[in-house]
């Protein structure tokens, strides 16, 4: 894979320029031994060449090897948006986003990674960057490049990279058309799988919209500010308003599985700079669900 820039900017180091574009200096030395190339001005050039104004930079990427671990299997890969450089996909109820020892390799990784191969891609390493618990359904980013990881992780729980989901959460009190909440997680003492409330723990922050409500049940916009494990699961909970299917936390029946859909991901394209935002539609369960308790507001509406 290849990817070119046009410098504009002051005389510069060449070393420092990558370093600005997103390289690590393991990934400058990996170019450097594994295959790649970086050429100026169509030459060839060492690190410490000095970049004029108007050049332009070309970076060859070396050949990933993808990891033996992650064995392509065939799966519905519902695709949602795809670039060069990302692929967005929507994430079913019910499949784990990585293998598991214990579980197989009926993952979205593995589907990911026989979709790469069967249209071709330069490179079927698996690059996961957002992932959902087994039963939330919805949208996952997956890179396609080191280059595109590295990138994407350093906006992730930043605002050029924001998760949207929606939420059917029991209501036994009314909740404010819109709040935060700011409490910290940490892994329970009394079951490894399961997070909670615990003075000492890491921060966490939720933000959430009321979409609609009854006297029984809600659905909730909610954006995640961190990514703790069960983040949106454990705050909802805590605060009286568990989710619908959730057993782990207390949420009430009436859900095969957690009520909670990644809905919307919005986030920076470091390489076109350019916003890049993908939605999903409520899955057939839990607009079911929805349309069950009456909550009858579409689930599209913005605050």
């Amino acid at each position: 894979m290849e990817l070119t820039w046009h410098y504009a900017g002051p005389a510069i180091l060449l070393r420092h320029f990558l370093r600005q574009a997103g390289f690590s200096r393991a990934q400058i030395k990996h170019l450097k031994y594994h295959g790649g190339a970086i050429l100026v001005d169509r030459r060839a050039r060492h690190t410490n060449f000095l970049v004029q104004p108007g050049s332009e930079i070309l970076v060859r990427l070396a050949p990933e090897v993808p990891a033996d671990t992650v064995v392509p299997q065939a799966g519905p890969v519902a695709v949602a948006y795809e670039d060069r450089d990302y692929l967005v996909v929507n994430k079913p109820a019910g499949v784990a986003s990585i293998p598991d020892a214990a579980k197989g390799d009926n993952s979205m990784a593995n589907w990911v990674k026989a979709y790469l191969q069967a249209t071709h891609a330069e490179s079927t390493a698996i690059h996961v960057i957002t992932r959902l618990d087994r039963d939330t359904s919805g949208l996952m980013l997956f890179a396609k490049h080191s280059l595109a990881h590295s990138r994407m992780d350093a906006q992730l729980h930043s605002p050029r990279l924001e998760k949207t989901y929606l939420a059917v959460a029991a209501n036994p009190t009314p909740l404010p058309p819109h709040g935060w909440i700011v409490l910290p997680i940490a892994r329970s003492r009394e079951f490894y799988m399961r997070r909670a409330i615990v003075l000492g723990g890491k921060r966490s922050v939720t933000e959430y919209w009321r979409q609609a409500a009854t006297g029984s049940a809600l659905l909730a916009r909610v954006r995640l500010h961190t990514g703790r494990t069960h983040q949106i699961r454990v705050h909802f909970a805590a605060v009286g308003h568990p989710l619908y299917g959730d057993d782990l936390y207390g949420g009430p029946t009436g859900c095969p599985r957690q009520a909670l859909h990644c809905a919307e991901l919005k986030f920076w394209q470091p390489f076109t700079e350019q916003w890049v935002t993908v939605t999903a539609p409520l899955p057939a369960d839990l607009q079911a669900l929805v349309d069950h308790l009456g909550l009858t507001q579409t689930a599209a509406s913005r605050d």
